[in-house]
């Protein structure tokens, strides 16, 4: 099979790999359709964080099921799954809790599961892991589309605003304009929030944004963007969304909250520090999310993507095939797309 590789940075090739096969009774092998680049993919592309040269990348993974192991239950040959960026075992103490991302049988989509980026992959724990897109749905390209950011991005926005409280009537910010925040922004609105203001650097992006929900646009860094939200808030607002993962854009939520207000972040935090713990401490804001177990919001989304009342596929700016991912890197590292689709 044909899969993503990593040689460093600025540097992901095409290459030929073993085709990963069943090993345990729980695995299922996928035969990849529709996979993405994640602007979390961009940290070990630009050289900010590690990665063994020669490894597989991707982690969205979509297809239809060819092979399952004796014990799996949940799907069969021919069924149309999505994936989570995280591989879960669904019955752990944290798996019960919905916090799949912390797993104690948890796996990755790289190397010899196949990489999220290529042909084929393998779900160790498919029970726990696949999530089954009803037939009726499993060959209408508009639906895909809008399922596919259920893997990560979309998942991850949702988290975000249910870890910052965001609710009926209530006023939220969101920090950050990529695939993840724009996600947020449809995340908020659905919860029902009143006002949704968007922070970001890039007018094309805050364009989507406001077509996904956002009724204000702060296009603004730094104190300017703080200044324009405190004044927007009249003086913070009690749900702040951080969706970027650095420093400034961690201590800007806060800054942004109001007292007694919670930020519900989930930017990857790739050199973070000096975080303004003292004025959280002052005001009493709370810092509530981390990585986000999308399964536990798999089939609740799902539901409403199928019901036609949400669809977060216009963040797709790009799509290329399998050889195009490189060129799919570049185009996301050099903001000329929001996110890439890539249909192998």
């Amino acid at each position: 099979m044909r899969a993503a590789t990593y040689h460093g940075p600025g540097d992901i090739r095409i290459e030929e790999r073993p085709r990963p096969e069943i090993e345990a009774p729980t695995d299922a092998i996928v035969r990849v359709t529709h996979t993405a680049v994640c602007g979390s993919d961009l940290w070990f592309y630009r050289g900010e964080s590690d990665r063994e040269v020669g490894s597989r990348v991707g982690h969205e993974p979509m297809g239809i099921v060819e092979e399952v192991g004796d014990d799996v239950r949940s799907v069969e040959p021919g069924d149309r799954v999505l994936a989570p960026f995280r591989i879960s075992c669904g019955s752990c103490e944290f798996c019960r809790k919905g916090l799949y991302t912390s797993c104690v049988n948890g796996d990755s989509w790289g190397d010899a599961n196949g990489g999220g980026q290529g042909e084929y992959v393998r779900s160790t724990h498919a029970d726990g892991t696949l999530v089954r897109v009803p037939d009726r749905h499993a060959d209408d390209e508009d639906t895909l589309r809008a399922l596919l950011p259920l893997t990560d991005v979309m998942g991850t926005g949702h988290h975000a605003a249910v870890s910052a409280g965001v609710d009926a009537g209530s006023t939220c910010v969101v920090v950050g304009d990529g695939a993840v925040g724009l996600c947020a922004v449809l995340a908020a609105r659905r919860l029902g929030a009143e006002r949704i203001i968007a922070a970001g650097h890039h007018e094309d992006r805050l364009a989507v944004a406001e077509e996904f929900g956002a009724t204000e646009t702060v296009a603004a860094r730094g104190d300017e963007a703080i200044e324009r939200v405190q004044e927007l808030t009249y003086g913070g607002a009690n749900h702040v969304v951080e969706c970027v993962g650095a420093t400034s854009s961690m201590n800007a939520a806060i800054s942004m909250a109001r007292p007694g207000g919670t930020v519900g972040y989930v930017g990857v935090p790739h050199g973070v520090d000096g975080l303004d713990l003292y004025g959280m401490f002052g005001d009493n804001i709370t810092l509530s999310g981390g990585i986000a177990p999308v399964r536990a919001y798999a089939e609740e989304l799902m539901a409403d993507v199928l019901g036609g009342t949400l669809d977060p596929s216009p963040i797709f700016t790009e799509t290329v095939d399998l050889n195009g991912v490189p060129e799919g890197y570049r185009m996301m590292d050099e903001r000329e797309a929001i996110k890439v689709l890539v249909k192998p």
